[in-house]
């Protein structure tokens, strides 16, 4: 989805968990070198924690504030990142090659799928229900905004709530893309 295109919340976050879906079928479908499924894996680390970051930023905060029972969704939603994070630091640090590699991506999948389910039938039709086509544009723009600045790695000890995810994710973002850049290069 392209900053051009007039996007609402609900699209750009349903358009993000179709993405990533579409890697994990890849992934599952066993095939490519270690080196390919690493690549495969990192990527969408790099999806799920611009994702996960945006959502914490924005779309959580719009659940609390819209929702009669969104401090308890987004107490629930913030949770479910943070044990998706903590798998993904732990697949970052094994190599594509060990059996460990498959078990952390299978768990992955099983967390990420769960999560997705669980905003794509609760609180993202509730969201949509309680929030005017304005708002949920404004959202959409902040989230897709958010995500460009985003970290690209997991750091699961970072704050998750306003204020301090606003500010701390933006450094962390700018070192990730460094590191990034950094990595490319010896490549």
């Amino acid at each position: 989805m392209t900053t051009t295109q007039q996007a609402d919340l609900i699209s750009v976050i349903t358009s993000d968990h179709r993405a990533v879906e579409e890697v994990f079928v890849e992934l599952e479908s066993g095939h490519g070198t270690p080196d390919h499924r690493r690549q495969l894996a990192d990527h969408v680390i790099t999806e799920l924690v611009r994702h996960s970051v945006a959502e914490e930023q924005f779309m959580y905060p719009a659940a609390r504030r819209y929702l009669d029972n969104g401090d308890q969704l987004a107490d629930h939603e913030i949770q479910e990142h943070s044990e998706a994070e903590q798998v993904m630091k732990q697949l970052e640090e094994v190599p594509a090659t060990e059996p460990r590699f498959e078990e952390l991506l299978r768990q992955l999948m099983k967390d990420v799928r769960h999560h997705v389910e669980d905003e794509e039938k609760d609180l993202l039709p509730k969201l949509q229900r309680a929030c005017s086509p304005e708002d949920l544009r404004d959202l959409g723009e902040k989230v897709m905004r958010a995500k460009r600045f985003a970290p690209t790695r997991p750091h699961p000890g970072a704050p998750d709530r306003p204020p301090a995810n606003l500010i701390l994710d933006a450094g962390a973002g700018l070192i990730d893309r460094m590191r990034d850049a950094l990595s490319k290069n010896k490549d």
